[in-house]
């Protein structure tokens, strides 16, 4: 009996590396996070103890009486970069940068290395990915140099532990997090109990010293941050670098923020020499035109806190094929492919199901909110109809499947970013609020009165709109509002773009 119940005591158990979930026997998949391959052994089953008090480092203070100046964040030199951290780096912050390979995520490092570093505040940079002369002619070409910018390269984490003695520097830059190892830690580098090692040592020595350090860190195939997710739950902050190789427009997203909001984006230019940020960046989203062009729709949305102007493009032509292409860049398929069952059934354009579709946006913006809805159906009504829609018009509106328009967040900011570039013309769901001076506005409620802005009498999708898409004749329509409160000239059921 004695030497079962030591047997069972000694027994091992089992503890996914993902996130800490613990078990009796081996699985090959953790029920806790999903996570595949991650339950691993690691020794019998823990005694029961207890600690005891002991001597504390700091003592206990009323909060009121706590210095909050400690904490002051120190701009990093780059606006768009500030903007997401909530007005730049706290001293003794850990911030973890994550995004998918070439996207440029040690250009801008290395570009924030060289702008924060000073007289008293000097900046290391190490990388383990490439050579300290790599690095250099990377900093020539961006005009990234600086006397108190030091520069290493390691891959040993005592050394790195090392060169923060030696150096003392108020901003760490690691690239990345994954190369580095511990010869203390088995496993090789970029491993869960590696990663995890190094996070914690870097962070334990940036609360000691008050230094702040920027960690860039690898993602996997979808697009998660590789390594443990202890790693996010540890560090101050966590960015997503995101971006097509193929475009020029960087985001940088904020997922967890201690010191501000995760709701602010910040916008990059990536280009030949370097990477800048864009104040402004809703020029890149926008094709410059003299006459408008058949199946494209502008929409106002909302990265973050900031509103951007996207313009949506769709081509239908006849199918060679027995199945249609449904082809999007940019956009939600299944969103797109809500539209076209909306306009065919609720706009009565039947010409849809048996054309191949293309849809796409410009500059590379990839939109995902639902406030984009109503541009993706009047794109595809007038690509279908071969009818432009009217100039300097913009489309902002969530559409259901009944057909109704839904009210979204921001309009008045959407509306206000609109007017600012010179648009003069919008369709918005019910009751947009405040309206920008000088500027048009257009209440729908559902697809049918957002299709009456096409003109009549050019296409099938023209036609299948209602018969009362002329100004002052349609029934059923809202009313256009100016700024000054009023009724347009159109009365019910009159055109946006007239």
């Amino acid at each position: 009996m004695a030497a079962r119940t030591k047997s069972a005591k000694d027994r091992p158990s089992y503890r996914c590396t993902e996130c800490g979930w613990t078990t009796a026997k081996w699985l090959g998949r953790c029920p806790e996070c999903q996570a595949w391959g991650t339950v691993e052994e690691y020794g019998g089953a823990p005694a029961v103890r207890t600690t005891a008090a002991g001597r504390v480092t700091t003592a206990a203070l009323p909060i009121g009486q706590v210095d909050g100046r400690q904490a002051t964040a120190r701009s990093t030199g780059v606006d768009e970069l500030d903007r997401v951290l909530g007005g730049g780096l706290v001293p003794g912050a850990v911030v973890l940068l994550a995004g998918e390979p070439g996207v440029g995520k040690s250009t801008l490092l290395l570009d924030v290395a060289a702008k924060a570093a000073g007289p008293e505040h000097r900046t290391l940079y190490v990388t383990g990915e490439e050579s300290a002369s790599q690095v250099r002619l990377r900093a020539d070409r961006i005009g990234a140099l600086h006397d108190d910018l030091y520069l290493a390269a390691e891959t040993d984490l005592s050394a790195v532990l090392g060169h923060l003695d030696a150096v003392k520097p108020s901003l760490l830059i690691l690239d990345s997090v994954q190369t580095v190892a511990s010869p203390e830690i088995d496993g090789a580098p970029g491993g869960m109990a590696q990663v995890r090692e190094v996070a914690g040592a870097l962070i334990r020595a940036s609360k000691d010293r008050g230094m702040s350090t920027l960690l860039v860190g690898h993602v996997t195939k979808d697009g998660a941050i590789a390594g443990p997710r202890l790693l996010e739950h540890l560090v101050d902050v966590v960015l997503s670098f995101e971006g097509d190789r193929h475009a020029r427009l960087r985001l940088v997203r904020g997922v967890k923020n201690r010191y501000g909001a995760t709701d602010e984006v910040g916008c990059f230019e990536l280009h030949d020499e370097g990477i800048v940020g864009l104040a402004d960046p809703s020029g890149l989203f926008l094709t410059r035109r003299a006459a408008p062009v058949p199946g494209t729709c502008l929409t106002v949305t909302l990265e973050g806190r900031r509103p951007l102007v996207a313009e949506v493009q769709a081509l239908t032509v006849d199918s060679q094929i027995p199945s249609p292409r449904r082809t999007t860049s940019g956009l939600e398929t299944s969103r797109v492919s809500m539209m076209l069952a909306v306009l065919e059934q609720r706009g009565r354009i039947s010409a849809l199901g048996k054309r191949d579709i293309y849809s796409a946006t410009v500059g590379g913006v990839k939109l995902s909110e639902p406030a984009a809805d109503l541009a993706i159906a009047l794109a595809l009504a007038s690509a279908a109809s071969d009818t432009p829609l009217p100039k300097n018009l913009v489309a902002i509106g969530e559409v259901g499947l009944a057909g109704e328009v839904r009210r979204v967040t921001g309009v008045q900011r959407r509306l206000a970013e609109a007017h600012r570039l010179g648009f003069t013309h919008a369709l918005v769901p019910g009751d947009p609020g405040r309206i920008p001076a000088g500027m048009r506005v257009t209440e729908v409620a559902d697809v049918g009165e957002a299709l009456r802005v096409l003109p009549r009498g050019r296409g099938r999708a023209a036609e299948g709109a209602g018969s009362g898409s002329d100004s002052g004749s349609g029934s059923g329509g809202k009313a256009d509002r100016g700024t000054d409160g009023g009724a347009g000239r159109g009365g019910r059921g009159g055109r946006a773009g007239e």
